[in-house]
Order: C-alpha cells, then sequence, then structure tokens
C-alpha cells in the first residue's frame, strides 16, 4: 500500500463497483482539499462510479518565499519566465503519484481508466507522470500550468494517444498563459493532440471551466 494512503483526500462515489479514478493534484501553499468542493459541481452523470483522490504535497522550504516550508511538489528556485525549478523534486513527486497509480490498480481499477490532473505546480508533475509513465493512462488534465520538464522528455513512454485538456486564465500572472500555449505546443511536437482553453479569469478556477471538465470527464468516461 502506498506511503500516501494517510496523506490524501478520498472522494468515493455513491455508484458502485468504482470503475475509474481522478488523482488530482493541488498547487503551491495548498492542500489535498483544495479541489474536493468542485466535485459535486462536475455535473458527472449519477450512474458515473468515479473515485476522487486529492493528495497533500510534502512539506519543503521553497526557495522563491525565502525558504519558507509549506506544501509543495518541487522547489521552485526563481520565478523567470523560464522559471528553474527543482526536476529531482518533481521526478520525486512523479514517483509518489505512481504508489497511488499502483494502489488503484490493486484495487482493480485498470489503469486506462485513470485520469491524472493537476493545477499549477500540480500539473507540472501530472505532465511529466504521465508522459513518462510505463502505464497506459486515462487521460491528463492540465489547469494553470506548464511543462517544467519538457527538456528531459523527448518522447513519450507509452500514452502517445492520452486524451489531453488543458485550460489556463487569460489574467493568470502567476503562471503566464504564454507557457500553457508553451506546454501545448511542446505537446503536439510529442504528436499529442491536446485541448487548449482559455477562461476569463487569473490563476484560479471558475465555473463555466468546472462544467466544462465535467463534460470532458464524462466523454472519457462513456469511451
Amino acid at each position: 500500500m502506498s506511503k500516501l494512503t494517510s496523506v490524501v483526500v478520498e472522494h468515493n462515489p455513491s455508484a458502485q463497483p468504482i470503475t475509474h479514478t481522478v488523482i488530482w493534484l493541488h498547487g503551491l501553499g495548498a492542500s489535498g482539499h483544495d479541489f474536493e468542493p468542485i466535485v459535486p459541481n462536475l455535473g458527472l452523470a449519477k450512474d458515473t462510479a468515479v473515485r476522487f483522490i486529492f493528495p497533500h504535497a510534502p512539506k519543503i522550504p521553497v526557495t522563491i518565499n525565502n525558504g519558507y516550508v509549506m506544501p509543495a511538489w518541487y522547489d521552485i528556485l526563481e520565478m523567470s519566465l523560464n522559471r528553474k525549478v527543482d526536476v529531482a523534486q518533481i521526478i520525486s513527486s512523479s514517483a509518489m503519484i505512481d504508489e497511488l497509480i499502483d494502489d488503484e490498480i490493486a484495487k482493480g481499477i485498470d489503469s486506462q481508466n485513470i485520469i491524472i490532473a493537476g493545477f499549477s505546480q500540480g500539473g507540472a508533475v501530472a505532465y511529466h507522470n504521465v508522459l513518462t509513465n510505463s502505464r497506459k493512462l486515462g487521460g491528463l488534465l492540465a489547469l494553470s500550468t506548464y511543462f517544467a520538464t519538457f527538456e528531459h522528455i523527448q518522447s513519450i513512454a507509452v500514452n502517445h494517444h492520452i486524451a489531453v485538456k488543458i485550460d489556463h486564465g487569460e489574467f493568470d500572472d502567476i503562471v503566464p498563459k504564454t507557457l500553457g500555449i508553451q506546454a501545448m505546443h511542446h505537446l503536439k511536437s510529442l504528436g499529442l493532440t491536446p485541448i487548449y482553453t482559455t477562461y476569463p479569469m487569473a490563476h484560479q478556477v471558475c465555473l463555466p471551466q468546472i462544467t466544462s471538465i465535467g463534460d470532458w470527464l464524462n466523454a472519457l468516461i462513456k469511451s
């Protein structure tokens, strides 16, 4: 069993048996509770049997915040447009998510029914995890984020045809939308066909976006 089991928020559906899992990573300084409230607003079909897992990032010193210890999937060393990050920590966090994937597979969930989602920092880890994963996964949802390890990924391990949805805020001043566009182009260069959508918002999520995510999840689950 994953050593992360005790540090996740888990939302189980009323419909049984569970057939799909969404593992959703929060952003810098947040927690697994951050996105838990949106589940009822996704508008998933009533007979949908999806477990949502929201892991908590470990608490580490973050350089750009003067070394303050806070929940973070990796250290951010500088905040230039091409920000410098601790790639080793991204890889380590990705391995932690692999443990959660292993747990779900052990519970009977097909890896192709496991969707990885992430916001901001969590999205950077989600990109790395899905594109380097040795198991076929069900989808990648990247929210207000960037592809931090693109220089380290020259080809996709297994998930060549995975469904990818990228959402970004037009007025995001934390992760500028240019980084979201850059990620889209990197994914296309790797042969993927991501859906890229912007919303009139800052570094956040909004209700029309949540509705769209729900539609996307419903379509994936029914496919």
